[in-house]
C-alpha cells in the first residue's frame, strides 16, 4: 500500500481512566471508528494533503488506518501537556516528505508545533543532503530551506491541554492519517 492522500487531525479527552481519556481524544479527533496502525515518518511522493473533514468522511468503521501519531497523557493537576505532528514536503512532485511527532510537557501550542515542524524539515533536509547548521535559529534555517528551492511547505498540527484540577486523566493526540484513494 502506498497512500495517495493524507490528512491531519487532533483531539483531547478527559476521564478518570487513562484508556477512556484516550478513546475520548480519538472521538474528538474524529477517528475513533478506525483500527489504527502506527507507521513511521514518510509522506509518499505525490501524496495529496486533504482537509480533515474530507479525510474523516472517507473512513469506514473497522477500517485498518495507517497513521503517524503523537500522544501524551497525564493525570497531574494543572500539568500542561501537548502532542504535535510536523510535516515537510519538498517542491519536487516525485519526492517524498517527512513527518515528525513530538510530545512534551510545560510548552505552549506554538513552541511544540514549531519544534515538530522544525524536526520534520531537518530530517528532510539531511536526507536531501542540504547543508545547514543545526545550532542556527529556526528562522535562519528556514531561509536556507527556501533558498535551496527544495521545499514547498512545512506545517504542523498541535493539541495542548491543561491537566484536570481534580486529577482526571487528560490525553492529547495529533495525527497524520493516510488513505489509499
Amino acid at each position: 500500500m502506498v497512500p495517495k492522500k493524507v490528512f491531519f487531525t487532533k483531539g483531547v479527552g478527559k476521564h478518570k481512566n487513562e484508556l477512556q481519556s484516550f478513546e475520548l481524544a480519538l472521538r474528538n479527533a474524529g477517528i475513533e471508528k478506525s483500527n489504527l496502525v502506527k507507521v513511521s515518518s514518510i509522506v509518499p511522493p505525490n501524496c495529496k494533503i486533504i482537509t480533515n473533514e474530507k479525510g474523516i468522511s472517507q473512513l469506514k468503521p473497522g477500517q485498518i488506518t495507517y497513521c503517524v501519531m503523537s500522544r501524551n497523557s497525564s493525570n497531574e493537576p494543572h500539568r500542561l501537556l501537548g502532542a504535535s505532528i510536523g510535516v515537510a514536503i519538498p517542491r519536487k512532485e516525485n519526492s517524498y516528505g517527512y513527518i515528525s511527532e513530538h510530545h512534551s510537557y510545560g510548552e505552549t501550542n506554538k513552541k511544540i508545533g514549531d519544534y515538530a515542524e522544525d524536526l520534520a524539515a531537518t530530517m528532510l533536509a539531511t536526507t536531501l543532503g542540504l547543508a545547514f547548521d543545526p545550532d542556527k535559529a529556526w528562522d535562519e534555517r528556514k531561509q536556507e530551506y527556501k533558498m535551496s528551492g527544495r521545499f514547498v511547505r512545512t506545517r504542523s498540527i498541535t493539541q495542548t491541554a491543561k491537566g484536570d484540577k481534580n486529577g482526571l486523566w487528560m490525553t492529547v493526540l495529533a495525527f497524520a492519517v493516510f488513505l489509499e484513494d
